[in-house]
């Protein structure tokens, strides 16, 4: 779907009518309930859900050459630190509500659902430092194809192509998403085929190599899975029902909200970046009177159509640069095994071509992976902050001095 499809609006609460707000608003001066309502609260919550549709918007309005990017992935993460901390400061503005029932059992099922975000963000984490590993493999190819010195032009011999050969190799054997492994793998050999033996010496280099990156430190355990972990998030979320927001003088509306938010973040990254049992198969039931409903929604419809195109079925990640790692270093791959020796002009140049191509790859990721890491990382402590929080909040809330 094309970011223009997204009709969204810079007033998401134009048609404030369809809001749980209002009719909550109704209900208490219908029912006098004994809560009461607060203008000042309620100012505070449709601000919150406004805030929360504007940041979506802007990410659901990008291009789709820049959807899934890493500055896209970075930009989501800031979205999440944001709406995390306007939460928090809403639930502090109103500890004592947030303490009774029922508004303290739904605090609690979103703190256990934070919780389970921690080991997603922990996979993601891991998932960032396989792709520096083949970043180093990149640099290898780079290292040995590119103009290593301004000003020098050297002549590409068979030695270059080796050593940049074998690290395409093992970057292709690295990039192989668990469950179509032996088929993928059948592939990759082909492609490299002419200057490879088929003898027992290659096929136990390629186990090697296949071990050694499904092997890089995951925190998470063997039987961890990205896909389970993500249904247990969104167990049993639901929008508060009319009852539930009266009860809880509208505090439910935001608790579901960041809820929705959580789980979209977390789905998003796990569909971006490598991890263990990946799967997207995650029901997004919102209904449409929350304003941030229409982006989120688009925003999991144009994942979910990207993730089923032809070229990115089989991929471990739905990141940009991984896509263009594994175009760039594909591409490479086959020209180095059509090239012979010594290399014409012509076919020298479209070598020259491919390893710019590949360094602008390598130059992206530079620049962003590691600020990601860092950002994961916050997202991680932050939740952490913010539960501990909550529950020496409740804790001295029973436990008066």
């Amino acid at each position: 779907m094309p970011a223009t499809d997204y009709q969204g609006t810079s007033s998401p609460l134009t048609n404030i009518g369809r809001s749980l707000l209002p009719v909550r608003r109704d209900q208490v001066h219908a029912m006098e309930s004994p809560i009461g309502g607060s203008a000042s609260n309620e100012a505070e919550i449709e601000s919150f859900q406004r805030q929360v549709a504007d940041r979506f918007h802007d990410l659901a309005s990008v291009p789709s050459d820049e959807l899934l990017s890493l500055p896209w992935v970075r930009k989501l993460l800031d979205v999440f630190l944001c709406c995390q901390e306007e939460f928090r400061v809403i639930l502090f503005n109103n500890i004592a509500l947030v303490k009774k029932p029922p508004m303290d059992r739904l605090i609690a099922d979103f703190y256990e659902r934070t919780v389970k975000a921690l080991d997603v963000c922990n996979a993601i984490r891991d998932g960032i430092e396989q792709i520096r590993q083949w970043q180093k493999l990149l640099e290898i190819v780079l290292c040995a194809l590119g103009d290593s010195n301004v000003g020098y032009q050297r002549s590409l011999g068979e030695g270059q192509f080796r050593r940049a050969r074998k690290a395409l190799i093992d970057l292709a054997i690295g990039m192989l998403d668990e469950k179509d492994s032996g088929q993928a793998l059948a592939h990759r050999n082909r492609s490299f085929g002419r200057h490879n033996t088929s003898g027992s010496h290659s096929k136990d280099h390629h186990h090697r190599s296949l071990g050694h990156f499904r092997s890089l430190s995951w925190s998470v355990s063997r039987s961890w899975s990205a896909a389970r972990q993500l249904q247990a998030i969104g167990n049993n979320l639901a929008a508060p029902r009319g009852n539930e927001v009266l009860a809880t003088n509208g505090l439910a509306v935001p608790v579901y909200t960041m809820g929705s938010v959580l789980l979209f973040v977390m789905w998003a990254l796990v569909a971006a970046i490598p991890c263990q049992d990946r799967g997207l198969q995650v029901h997004f039931n919102v209904p449409r009177q929350f304003p941030w409903s229409a982006p989120i929604l688009c925003l999991h419809e144009r994942i979910l159509e990207e993730s089923k195109r032809r070229d990115r079925k089989n991929a471990c990640g739905l990141l940009r640069e991984i896509y263009q790692m594994e175009k760039c270093s594909r591409l490479l791959g086959e020209l180095a095994d059509s090239v012979q020796f010594p290399l014409s002009e012509d076919k020298e140049r479209e070598v020259k071509q491919r390893v710019k191509e590949l360094e602008q790859v390598l130059d992206a990721l530079k620049e962003d992976l590691e600020p990601l890491e860092k950002q994961v990382r916050e997202v991680f402590h932050r939740i952490v902050r913010s539960r501990t929080e909550g529950l020496d909040s409740f804790a001295r809330g029973h436990n008066p001095e």
